[in-house]
């Protein structure tokens, strides 16, 4: 048994924990820039405690998803305040935002020298500047991951900056920041987070550590992310959640993903679609598909682990592999998580898409090979 296993130098989970932000940052240097969503109004009370304690915060706002040239200008402006550190402070766009502009704020090169997929792919010429996320979702996992995905508009994709460096100095988690986090965000985050320990549970990149974490995400994912849609104030829920896209996010960046997340890279590159609620649509789709190949390639050790995540999504151990699906998308229907088709995705786009997907990088952790009919059968599914 050889594996690897990689996260965030230092992780700090727990109520109320937000206010340990400023005594973090000062190990670091006195300059910060804090990356935040399109409401930077929202972060005052981190914004006032930070400068409270002597240190100069300078805010750079993500407007959505962070693009490629959302991440160059982040940049430019860490350079411009020399700043000692970053801090990511919002839901998975703002943190994956922090962390490029943490990262290409060091690079002697173009961002598209280092980004996958549509640029050079290298490897950074230099480390990152220190880097705390601070997730106020849970979902992506962002603050416990190495890369950061980008949108890039003229090619109509989503590609990663990707980088050992690019884990956070420190992920400071603490589940009272997504109290007031709407329904619809906290569910289709949500759904991601799940979604996330699902794909890397199944994926053929799958090590002994990340199960652990995966099975447990799956669990407390599945007993309260319907009571953090329902009551945003249940803390306990909350607290439920914030690990699960915690023990999502490490699972992923060392076990990879799936099918789903293959889609939902040129599904958010083309489309105006959360990559939650995209993930939603896809996932049962592309469990039941993924179920059948691996019945018709005879794999025991794969159909065991769909059997297991089965058991744990239905709640009954004896539950067979195939009682999945109906779980999920009836998960997705209570959550009011609608399909594709809703986005403006047309039955004349799937063909692009299906190639598009079957090129993705996470399409690398799917348990068994999907052919293009598949995919796009899949789509068609999701629609």
């Amino acid at each position: 048994m050889k594996f690897e296993f990689a996260t965030a130098s230092r992780i700090i989970f727990g109520r109320h924990t937000a206010a340990q932000a400023a005594s973090l940052c000062r190990e670091w240097g006195r300059s910060v820039l804090l990356v935040t969503g399109s409401h930077p109004e929202r972060a005052s009370p981190i914004i006032d405690s930070l400068r409270s304690a002597g240190l100069d915060v300078s805010v750079f706002g993500i407007q959505k998803e962070p693009t490629l040239q959302e991440a160059r200008n982040g940049a430019v402006m860490a350079r411009e305040i020399k700043a000692e550190a970053v801090i990511g402070l919002g839901g998975g766009s703002a943190v994956d935002g922090g962390k490029a502009v943490a990262a290409l704020a060091t690079q002697p090169g173009d961002a598209l020298d280092y980004l996958e997929v549509v640029g050079q792919g290298r490897a950074l010429d230099r480390p990152s500047l220190p880097f705390l996320a601070m997730p106020t979702t849970a979902g992506t996992g962002a603050e416990a991951t190495r890369n950061a995905v980008l949108a890039v508009p003229e090619h109509g994709v989503k590609a990663s900056l990707r980088h050992a460096s690019m884990l956070p100095r420190v992920a400071l988690i603490d589940p009272a920041l997504a109290l007031e986090c709407p329904p619809e965000v906290t569910a289709a985050s949500g759904m991601d987070a799940l979604t996330q320990c699902l794909e890397a549970f199944v994926s053929c990149r799958a090590q002994p550590m990340t199960d652990a974490l995966c099975l447990e995400g799956i669990r407390r994912s599945m007993r309260s992310l319907e009571r953090a849609v329902n009551d945003g104030r249940d803390l306990d829920a909350r607290e439920d959640m914030a690990l699960a896209a915690l023990y999502s996010g490490m699972a992923l960046a060392n076990a990879g993903l799936g099918a789903v997340h293959g889609f939902a890279a040129p599904v958010g590159g083309q489309f105006s679609a959360p990559h939650g609620a995209v993930c939603a649509a896809l996932l049962a789709p592309v469990w039941e598909a993924n179920l059948s190949a691996a019945r018709q390639a005879a794999a025991p050790e794969t159909l065991e682990r769909f059997q297991t995540a089965a058991a744990l999504l239905t709640g009954r151990p004896d539950a067979h592999a195939e009682a999945a699906p109906p779980v999920l998308s009836g998960l997705a229907e209570r959550l009011r998580i609608p399909g594709l088709a809703s986005y403006g995705i047309r039955p004349q786009d799937l063909d692009g898409l299906a190639l598009k997907a079957s090129r993705a990088s996470s399409m690398k952790g799917n348990p068994v090979p999907l052919d293009l009919p598949a995919l796009r059968s899949i789509l068609q599914a999701a629609l």
